[in-house]
């Protein structure tokens, strides 16, 4: 048991409950935390007011913080490649709490557009390295009328006796080629400003498109779009708006084969890793919109007065503190401890990151909206930054994967753990 001389006030860290961190560990969190106040909190204000039009033209606030975001280093794919897993457990953890602190917008652009660099570095070939290493990339999976199918890569939950519909994006492989016609959805995140794609579409080997379990044979390949590509307008939405994202048009571009990632037999697997990390960086992002959805309403409420007294001194709203508090420290450990089980030796797995995507953008989401009901009529207006807050938190319960759609994939693999466990 614990004894006390006296009774202390707690003592929190920048990110609460937290246990001692190293003096690398602490500079980086104080890095990413000031860079997040200074930059991406002011940048993320103005281009919310924007029109999508506005946010990736020329001379938008967007380049300000792309250019201040890699002289930073704060996501240097070199030095994130060269960390151990147990560094990536702890930094990744802390960086991506700030960003999504600073503005969740901003964090993901940062992070879905440098997935074709990721790809390109994680291949070994330095021809794709100097080709798709560097710039402003994308990540194209979903497409109009194929969102949860994709995110069903297995098919799971095709229904009896019928099979995933065909989609809008395809390619085809014809001899040293790949030859890819369509479209994506508008929801691609950084496609109105990107000049390459990690592109992960529906295949046709030579056998037809789909395979015996009723879904689609795949293929993940480097796509430059300087021959063959068009786009549509950035898409109008009402979260996330620092973060542009729109349709692309892929009219027969061609490519050779050597920019596959990966064909037929592995496909499957390079979206399960690419879903895999990207659900967990949502959950990290999402726990500092949390926790900045509190801290705004924690403020606020030492502030604002009623009742003849700040509000804080009300009993009712210092037990909604405490919940919104309780959600946001759950929300934190339930994401440190995913990132902890990829990088550790059971993982990485899908499972564990729908766990933590699922559960943390909920709880960003309850966190965010009684935030604003603490604010009462000012919650409402723009002058506040609980409502910004609010929708850049809905956008999450649907994006990287609806959140529905997810729990039912993992319900699907705990059944799938299950079986194996007893035989079944």
């Amino acid at each position: 048991m614990f004894a006390f001389d006296r009774i202390p006030n707690p003592t929190l860290g920048m990110a609460g409950l937290e246990a001692q961190l190293s003096e690398e560990e602490r500079a980086i969190q104080e890095v990413a935390h000031r860079f997040a106040e200074e930059v991406m909190r002011p940048i993320g204000r103005k281009l919310d007011h924007m029109t999508p039009d506005e946010v990736v033209a020329a001379g938008s606030p967007l380049w300000d913080y792309v250019r201040q975001m890699k002289e930073i280093g704060l996501l240097d794919l070199q030095a994130v490649g060269a960390m151990s897993s147990e560094q990536k457990a702890r930094m990744l953890p802390l960086i991506f709490e700030e960003l999504g602190w600073g503005d969740p917008g901003l964090a993901i652009f940062s992070l879905a557009t440098a997935f074709p660099a990721f790809a390109a570095y994680m291949s070994g070939d330095a021809e794709l390295i100097d080709r798709f290493g560097n710039g402003i990339g994308c990540w194209v999976g979903t497409q109009p009328d194929r969102g949860s199918d994709l995110g069903d890569i297995q098919a799971t939950q095709v229904h009896p006796g019928t099979k995933q519909g065909r989609g809008n994006l395809f390619a085809k492989v014809v001899g040293d080629e790949v030859v890819i016609t369509g479209q994506c959805s508008a929801w691609v995140s950084g496609a109105p400003v990107a000049d390459t794609g990690f592109v992960f579409c529906q295949c046709d080997y030579g056998d037809g498109l789909w395979n015996d379990q009723g879904g689609l044979n795949y293929i993940a390949a480097l796509v430059p779009f300087d021959k063959g590509v068009t786009k549509g307008k950035p898409l109008d939405k009402i979260g996330q708006r620092p973060l542009p994202q729109g349709e692309i048009y892929f009219n027969d571009v061609v490519i050779p084969k050597k920019y596959v990632i990966a064909g037929k037999d592995t496909a499957h697997g390079a979206f399960f890793g690419a879903l895999t990390f990207a659900n967990m960086e949502m959950a990290l992002t999402f726990t500092g919109v949390a926790r900045a959805a509190f801290e705004h309403a924690l403020a606020y409420a030492h502030e604002r007065k009623q009742g003849g007294t700040q509000i804080i001194n009300h009993q009712s709203v210092r037990a909604r503190l405490f919940d919104m508090w309780r959600k946001v420290e759950s929300a934190r450990a339930m994401a440190h401890r995913v990132v902890n089980y990829n990088y550790g030796p059971n993982g990485p797995h899908v499972l564990g990151s729908i766990t933590s995507k699922t559960y943390v953008t909920q709880a960003a989401f309850e966190v965010a909206s009684e935030a604003l009901q603490m604010f009462g009529g000012n919650g409402l207006t723009k002058e506040y930054p609980v409502e910004k807050i609010f929708r850049d938190a809905r956008a999450a319960l649907i994006e990287d994967g609806e959140n529905n759609l997810l729990s039912l994939v993992g319900g699907s693999w705990l059944s799938t753990w299950y079986k194996q466990q007893h035989g079944l």
